[in-house]
């Protein structure tokens, strides 16, 4: 049987591993939501571009 002690230090070891898996859950999901939200500002971006630079009235060879 554990003493004491031990036992105080196998629960603290057991939530400092806890701990760093929920951590690395938390940033797992932040990155991806990063990630999406890169690719739709990217998308967007790329858009807005093509859109002015087909409405565009002054310059038509800027596309070309």
């Amino acid at each position: 049987m554990l003493r004491h002690g031990r036992w105080r230090l196998m629960l603290k070891v057991i939530g400092i591993i806890a701990l760093i898996w929920i951590g690395f859950m938390v940033l797992g999901a932040v990155f991806k939501m990063l990630l999406w939200a890169l690719v739709i500002g990217a998308v967007l971006v790329v858009g807005v571009a093509a859109y002015g630079a087909l409405r565009s009235k002054s310059d038509r060879a800027a596309i070309r």
